[in-house]
């Protein structure tokens, strides 16, 4: 097909933003990019499909998030509100992860993948917990991912926190799914798969070194760093090393792996995870939540780390994750200079498209240019000053919406059109997580 009468923001090196152009798709990749009229020449037999005038950008990257706390929402805890974020975990995320079945998989994935499509999030990675229902579990979200059309890299959180069963069967799903990814199973090339790990304060070395020993090589590690103060009082009482210095004790560290938040690391922790190529995900909206801090990203960016931006689990509006970074930098910092735009730009556009290339390394993802992947999303946005590709950021803090986004395409198939869902019944998921949510509360509650 043929994209016409649209606006390009191509988020190349060099950002451009072209008018009047219009972009070829073919076999789910962007073919051919000009100027309109001379396309529709080239091409005068193919489909059009007409982007009425909006912004054709990329679609949106997500490098962290948790489909599996889904049904949190409107969950009441029990007992007292939790007072620190190790309580957080206690009340909340370990009672509900303990509470899911398969089915509860399932509908938790698509729950989140229908409010990724509609607002124009295209690749995602996954971070999985269900203690209760380990085996299969990442082939219930595969599916999922398939079914709705979207890219995600997807792990299991091992943990010892449910013994030494529970932890064990962690294991086995992870490298079952690497196997499975690396036999080649998703012909669509839009499945990826890592080594998942919850945090350092429930994992032993014994665990860590027989995660390290049966992981294919080339294959990276996905786990929580240092998000709160009390990974590392855990580190440093259990095992006299702070939180990077053990994981890469253990090589767990490096160019495929990603370390979640990094709120409470230290400048050699900093080093550290710059001189081994280790990705560092910012998830700004959950640190204010759980009052865990901000993570210093700025100086992560002096020292050469690979910073990029997740949402933890949060909806997936990754513009509202720009947002809270843009402004929550300068209210902690006191210092309305801290995190321009264009640093901000750096991180969501230019290194989440970096980490899900390292992902999924036959394709090329995250600009409009020929020979890239044509996921891209229209955005119904009319400035009323000039849009530059210098202003770009700004613009996106201070105007774009997710409300905006009318369109979702991902390898050149058609998702979301003038807002309708196509490869996903919005109306009856919803139903069937109403459904199953009171079921999940209970089995919640009953274990206190």
């Amino acid at each position: 097909m043929i994209i016409t009468n649209g606006k390009l923001i191509t988020w190349q090196e060099q950002n451009s933003i072209h008018e009047g152009w219009a972009i070829y798709v073919e076999n789910g990749k962007i073919a051919d990019i000009g100027p309109e009229d001379e396309l529709v020449q080239r091409y005068p037999s193919e489909d059009r499909l007409d982007a009425c005038g909006q912004y054709v950008m990329p679609g949106n990257i997500c490098a962290h998030t948790h489909f599996y706390g889904a049904f949190s929402r409107g969950m009441a805890l029990m007992g007292t509100p939790p007072k620190n974020f190790t309580e957080i975990l206690q009340k909340l995320w370990w009672p509900l992860d303990r509470a899911l079945q398969p089915e509860d998989v399932r509908l938790s994935a698509l729950v989140c993948l229908v409010d990724a499509i509609r607002h124009g999030t295209t690749s995602l990675v996954d971070h999985h917990a269900s203690p209760e229902a380990i085996n299969g579990s990442l082939d219930v979200i595969a599916d999922a991912v398939k079914l709705a059309g979207v890219r995600a890299s997807l792990c299991y959180e091992v943990t010892d926190r449910n013994g030494p069963a529970g932890t064990k069967a962690g294991i086995r799903e992870n490298l079952r799914f690497i196997d499975r990814i690396q036999r080649g199973d998703d012909a669509e090339g839009r499945l990826s798969a890592l080594f998942g790990l919850h945090a350092s304060l429930t994992v032993s070395d014994e665990t860590l070194a027989q995660c390290r020993q049966q992981t294919p090589d080339g294959v990276g590690f996905h786990i929580h760093v240092a998000e709160d103060l009390a990974d590392q009082d855990d580190s440093l009482q259990k095992y006299g090393l702070r939180v990077v210095d053990r994981l890469a004790r253990h090589k767990l560290l490096g160019p495929n792996s990603i370390a979640v938040h990094a709120v409470h690391v230290d400048a050699k922790e900093i080093q550290t995870l710059a001189e081994t190529g280790t990705w560092v995900t910012h998830q700004p909206r959950s640190n204010m939540n759980n009052a865990v801090g901000v993570a210093d990203i700025e100086a992560m960016l002096r020292f050469g780390v690979q910073v990029c931006l997740g949402n933890d689990g949060f909806s997936n509006t990754m513009w509202e994750e720009w947002k809270t970074a843009y402004l929550v930098h300068k209210l902690w910092n006191h210092n309305p200079r801290r995190m321009p735009g264009d640093l901000l730009a750096k991180i969501a556009i230019k290194n989440n498209a970096a980490l899900i290339n390292q992902l999924f390394p036959r394709t090329k993802i995250g600009t409009i240019e020929v020979g890239a992947q044509a996921d891209v999303i229209f955005v119904d946005y009319h400035p009323f000053t000039p849009l530059t590709p210098d202003n770009l950021p700004w613009h996106i803090v201070f105007g774009f919406h997710e409300s905006m986004i009318t369109t979702t395409m991902v390898a050149g198939k058609l998702l979301m059109h003038h807002r309708e869902l196509l490869t996903l019944d919005e109306e009856r998921i919803a139903y069937e997580a109403r459904q199953r949510a009171p079921l999940i509360w209970e089995r919640y509650r009953s274990q206190f």
